[in-house]
């Protein structure tokens, strides 16, 4: 690949087939970095590299490897002594395997290379793997060594040319164990209504429309006070009321996202209807286009039954009244007999 500096030469060792290859890059990297300066006067912050025995500085040149001890004893390990390790991978990318993509899984994903043959008796080798892999629809899992450490790998098809993507290896990705939520949840089938409505509204992107506005940004500050002008104010934050509801959020974010892509929002589709709180039902909410609310109706119906049930309890009350003043006008003699016997036998007495 002309004018890309490989940082890896070797070979694909697929089966007795050996296939020169040149690693190089498939990203970079465009974010702007930033020096450690003296606030002060401006001048440069640098660290330097001192020898805790002799306490001097030394050159790149003088400074090797070694490893630590678990009793701070340092092991010095040299270039030759990496070099001369009893594994394949050394300058070879070691296919070991052909899987499905999906098997992958996109937490193992490391850096991404394009692989470049390494010269014309490259091509042919080359070739036969990129369109074995392509008509296979699986990816090579593969094993190298790189920086020192020996690697995963996973080989797929890009256009015409095979790229590798570091894979970590399974031991390295965390479980997700305490990342959800620890409480119990319920998700109402509304919610999720509202949810796919967001989604369906937002729709698809094309990735190329996607730029970095923080390094724009970043930018135009440097280029402001490069120039000795006033670096532009960033605008005042957007104040959102406190979301108290879910549904309400969701509503809103529907609306709003229509409404950036120019959209009429519909109501229909994105209305909200809290449930009630405790189990208690409430009216619905009052209808458009000139229809009286189902909570008039009520009203009136409420009404009405209270003049027919007070209609009712007075007649019911003149009856009784009528029935009991009788009952006691035929008991009151019997009353009075009984009173003039007990006074008889108190004289006898």
């Amino acid at each position: 690949m002309p004018h890309v500096r490989s940082i890896w030469n070797g070979a694909i060792s697929f089966g007795l087939v050996s296939i020169p290859i040149k690693l190089v890059n498939a990203t970079e990297n465009h974010s702007i970095s930033f020096r450690q300066i003296h606030t002060e006067d401006g001048g440069r912050i640098r660290y330097r590299k001192f020898c805790e025995l002799e306490d001097r500085e030394v050159t790149g040149q003088e400074i090797g490897k070694g490893y630590e001890d678990a009793d701070g004893t340092i092991i010095p390990i040299t270039e030759e002594d990496l070099a001369g390790l009893p594994i394949p991978t050394a300058k070879t990318i070691e296919i070991v395997a052909f899987v499905p993509e999906d098997r992958i899984d996109p937490l193992q994903m490391d850096a991404a290379y394009y692989l470049a043959a390494g010269g014309a008796p490259a091509a042919k080798p080359y070739t036969l793997l990129r369109e074995a892999l392509k008509r296979s629809n699986k990816v090579a899992i593969t094993k190298y060594a790189l920086r020192g450490r020996e690697r995963l790998g996973m080989l797929r098809v890009v256009g015409d040319a095979i790229a590798m993507h570091g894979l970590l290896w399974p031991d390295e990705v965390r479980a997700p164990e305490g990342v959800a939520p620890d409480t119990g949840v319920t998700v109402r089938d509304k919610e999720l209504d509202l949810a796919d409505a967001l989604m369906d509204t937002l729709g698809e992107v094309d990735l190329e429309d996607l730029h970095d506005e923080y390094r724009e940004a970043v930018e135009e500050v440097v280029a402001a006070k490069a120039s000795g002008e006033a670096p532009p104010e960033a605008p005042a934050p957007e104040r959102g009321g406190k979301v108290l509801d879910l549904m309400a959020a969701l509503e809103s974010s529907v609306r709003a996202a229509r409404e950036s892509r120019g959209e009429e929002p519909e109501e229909e589709e994105a209305e909200v209807k809290r449930l009630p709180r405790g189990g208690t039902s409430r009216s619905s909410p009052k209808e458009t286009g000139g229809k009286k609310s189902t909570s008039t109706a009520k009203k009136k119906t409420a009404s009405s039954t209270r003049k027919s049930t007070s209609k009712t309890g007075q007649g019911e009350k003149k009856t009784t009244a009528k029935s009991t003043s009788k009952t006691a006008a035929k008991k009151t003699p019997a009353k009075k007999t009984a009173t003039k016997k007990t006074a008889s036998r108190k004289r006898s007495a």
